[in-house]
């Protein structure tokens, strides 16, 4: 299975968001981002910015650099 890169950013969103327990609804509150950006984000079909993805590292108690780690290794073990 081919995962895109934007796919693997809101894969490693959604995975660091249910390691902290948090909804769709709780993470887009903290981060002050709309939960349908957030749905989308995790789902691959929205593009977050760079302000967008340092948002979502705050409220996700994490550098951007954790989740683009975490996306990059989610990425080529798709390959």
């Amino acid at each position: 299975m081919r995962v895109d890169i934007q796919k693997a950013f809101g894969k490693a969103v959604k995975l660091r968001r249910t390691e902290l327990d948090l909804s769709q609804e709780e993470l887009a509150d903290a981060s002050t981002l709309a939960r349908s950006f957030v749905s989308g984000v995790e789902r691959g079909e929205s593009n977050a910015s760079t302000a967008s993805v340092w948002k979502l590292a705050q409220a996700l108690k994490c550098m951007p650099s954790d989740l683009w780690l975490s996306a990059e290794r989610i990425y080529l073990a798709a390959q």
